[in-house]
């Protein structure tokens, strides 16, 4: 049986990540493909743990910290992500092990070794669509949330260590998406990164979105 495929939605807090995913999601199916729509942290034992410590402005060495999330990314490969792929569905998830290279890069780990770990343990994604946004811009948007759920991640000169990380990444299945725009302009480029690099949408009359779309590499 061939492969499902994962694609992974990536960015800093306030790019629209959840937003894009959700959509995303809808014109999978919309295409009669059997979508896993799925986030990290998870809502699994080390997942919740995260969450709270991310709310209550917990201090967490940034090693203990990483433990915790390769953790819960373990149980999520485990439970979730490799059952999908072997049944040859397509997996959508909000967040994967390109948010530790840069948050737990960000905190004075190694994002290179986080990086080399990650690809030798979990499954590569087959797209990674990085949403690109000033750190300024995303922390404005995060704040403006009613209930803002990570404020321990939401600090100017934090975000600005992340993004930089995020800049640098050069993955053959990266692709970088300015997530400036308005939703719909933001959809239309991740729609356009999806039908160009995976076969899962087939061919489409050319977007407008290709503007906001960049290869790792440019």
């Amino acid at each position: 049986m061939k492969r499902g495929s994962l694609v992974v939605l990536e960015g800093l807090d306030g790019s629209g990540k959840s937003t894009q995913a959700a959509a995303l999601v809808q014109v999978l199916l919309a295409a009669g493909h059997d979508v896993v729509a799925t986030r990290e942290p998870t809502d699994g034992p080390y997942g919740r743990r995260i969450r709270a410590m991310a709310a209550s402005h917990e201090r967490v060495p940034a090693d203990e910290l990483l433990h915790w999330f390769q953790a819960d990314r373990r149980e999520h490969v485990a439970r979730v992500i490799a059952p999908a792929l072997a049944a040859a569905r397509v997996v959508v998830s909000d967040r994967y092990y390109l948010s530790s290279v840069a948050y737990q890069g960000a905190l004075g780990l190694d994002p290179a070794e986080i990086l080399r770990q990650s690809e030798a343990e979990f499954p590569q994604p087959d797209l990674a669509l990085l949403l690109e946004i000033p750190p300024s811009a995303g922390l404005e948007r995060a704040r403006s949330r009613p209930d803002p759920d990570e404020p321990a991640f939401e600090q100017r000169e934090f975000l600005e260590r992340v993004a930089d990380i995020y800049h640098r990444l050069d993955r053959p299945y990266l692709v970088r998406i300015d997530a400036r725009g308005g939703e719909a302009e933001v959809h239309a480029a991740v729609v356009t990164a999806l039908r160009e690099r995976l076969d899962l949408l087939g061919p489409g009359p050319a977007s407008a979105g290709t503007r906001g779309m960049r290869s790792s590499a440019d």
